[in-house]
Parts: structure tokens; sequence; C-alpha cells
């Protein structure tokens, strides 16, 4: 449902990402894990559409979100880190506004409000104005918007920095829930996430991929979690490369 076949991004001699090669089959959470600067939001950027690739091919339950950006647009649901809302919206303006602009009929559009709303726990903040809510529901807001128009895959950047443990618990569990019918690929550097919601995790540094495998199997590189990020974050002379790292985590 997504695939990554040798991406890559330069800025001038600066690569951002070189050589990325990794797919999320459906009904998969995919962590998409590394460092700050890694080239995690440039890899989400490549395949979501939103940047071109200097080499390689992005596709999206089997469009290539390139030669076929509307087939793939219709079937993705897209977060970005901190994603821009309309704050003198409310909510209900913003999902109908959205959901217009996609198109969605308006017995159908109602139907999707009600169920966003409820997904997301919007009913009590409904008529109010964004710029008043918390960051926290200003997030469900933008999660219900990426569910709007039931999408297959749903890529998320961040989706629980600068919230409270409180909200970020609530956005754990409705990425769990979600997570039984969509398939995800979830972008963090907090390793919590990666042990309370994916099923599979794939580590970027410095542009390249340098693991793909289960959760559990990073800790062929370390006693916990921590440790087997430090060392696959090439803060030890041996960097594991991806295929060394499948070749371990496959057993």
């Amino acid at each position: 449902m997504i695939e990554a076949v040798g991406l890559s991004k330069f800025y001038g001699d600066f690569a951002a990402v070189r050589d990325v090669k990794f797919s999320v089959p459906q009904g998969q959470v995919c962590a998409f894990l590394g460092p700050n600067g890694a080239g995690k939001s440039t890899t989400m950027k490549l395949l979501t559409g939103y940047l071109a690739p200097t080499h390689g091919t992005a596709r999206i339950a089997g469009f290539d979100v390139f030669d076929r950006r509307i087939e793939a647009a219709t079937r993705l649901g897209y977060l970005p880190e901190n994603g821009p809302l309309y704050t003198e919206m409310t909510p209900l303006s913003l999902l109908r506004f959205f959901g217009q602009a996609r198109g969605l009929s308006s017995s159908y559009l109602r139907q999707r409000i009600d169920a966003v709303v409820d997904q997301c726990y919007l009913s009590d903040v409904l008529e109010k104005s964004i710029s008043k809510l918390s960051k926290g529901y200003r997030q469900r807001v933008g999660m219900a918007q990426v569910l709007l128009h039931e999408p297959d895959v749903l890529i998320m950047d961040e989706p629980t920095t600068g919230l409270d443990p409180n909200q970020i618990r609530t956005v754990r569990e409705l990425i769990r829930t979600l997570g039984k019918t969509k398939t995800i690929l979830l972008s963090t550097h907090i390793l919590q996430e990666v042990e309370a919601v994916a099923d599979r995790v794939v580590t970027i540094n410095a542009g390249r991929v340098v693991f793909d495998g289960r959760p559990d199997g990073l800790l062929q590189y370390g006693s916990n979690f921590d440790e087997a990020f430090y060392v696959l974050t090439g803060h030890r002379p041996s960097t594991p490369t991806v295929s060394e790292a499948t070749e371990v985590t496959n057993g």
C-alpha cells in the first residue's frame, strides 16, 4: 500500500535522503523512526507527492504519486507535523469545507462528519473556534480532516509532538484503533511510540535506511530500544546496514 523505490532527494550536493527503499503492506502500522534531521519528513513529503524526488518512485496503493496523483490522493490521508488549520473556522465548518473541496456529496459528507467527530472525540468542541482549542484538540481536528474521505492509507508526521501525556495517550489509542483497518506510516523520533503502536519499524539515519523489521528486532542491537537506537543512528564505529538488520531480524 505504501512503496518507496530508491527514493533520493538532493539539494545541490546535499542528499536529504538517498536510495530509500521500503514498503508497507495493507493493514500494518509501521513506525518510521530516526533522529531529528535524519530525513523522515523529506521522505514523507516524497511519498505524499509534496516533493518531487531527484531519483526513484513513490507509490500509494499501487499508484505512482506523480504520474497518477489524483488516484493516489483519493487513497491517502496525510497529516503533516503541525498540520495547517484555518483557525478562524470551527471544526464543523472546516470539515464541511474540506469535504466539499473533495467533492463529497452532501449526504455522504454528513455521514462522514458524524463518523470522524465520533472517532476523534470532537463533539464537545464542534462549534468552537479552532483558534481557541488546545493543541491536543487541534491535532484531533487535523486527524478528523485526514479521515474524512475514508482513505486506505494514512501517513502521519510526528502526530504527538508537543502534546501532554494525556493527549499523547488519546492520539495513540486512536492510531491503534485506525490500524485495525488502515495502513499507517507513522513518523516519529519517540521510542515509546514504537512500543505503543507499531507492528513494524523502519529506521533512517543520515538519509539512509539502516533497519527494517519487527520492533523486537531492534533488540539485536542493544539491551533496550534506547541503546539500539543509539547504535543504529551512528554512535558506534560499525553502523549496521539495512541488509544486515533485515537478515538478523528475519532470522
